[in-house]
């Protein structure tokens, strides 16, 4: 059966699932972010079969979210994110912050997060990039874009 391509509609959430909208590419994302770029790696880490993570990295890495850089003569490779999926990660930390809240139960959040500029503890909050101000889906109005659909 073909799965629908995502990356045609008129639609950023399903353009953005083209890329990453099924369960192991935010996990591989993840994995690269906290510094296991290596195949074997994230093979371990995931217990993924090598078809499905050989897939799933080269489709990483056509979209542009990934890099490879060769790290000896085999060759071999070693996985890195580029501007785009460091942004993707962002994304993925906003969904840790869901989770945490919503999923995490007594035990607590299983990952804590120190920001660097202040070294304090902290989450993602999202904010207008205009004003400064909270933003979340109650405080918007959806308006047609310059890429709106005819």
């Amino acid at each position: 059966m073909q799965r629908t391509n995502f990356g045609e509609m008129t639609c950023s959430i399903a353009r953005t699932l083209d890329v990453i909208g099924e369960a192991w590419s935010p996990l591989i994302l993840r994995d690269v972010w906290v510094g296991l770029t290596r195949f074997e790696q994230i093979q371990a880490d995931l217990g993924i079969s090598r078809k499905v993570l050989t897939e799933r990295l080269n489709h990483l890495v056509e979209h542009g979210v990934l890099e490879r850089k060769a790290y000896d003569q085999r060759p071999r490779y070693e996985y890195h994110l580029t501007q785009k999926g460091t942004e993707l990660v962002d994304m993925l930390m906003v969904m840790v912050g869901w989770a945490d809240k919503w999923l995490a139960g007594a035990a607590g959040p299983p990952v804590l997060y120190r920001h660097h500029a202040c070294g304090e503890i902290s989450r993602v909050d999202l904010r207008c990039a205009h004003c400064g101000e909270p933003m979340h889906a109650g405080d918007v109005d959806l308006l047609p874009g310059p890429g709106a659909a005819a």
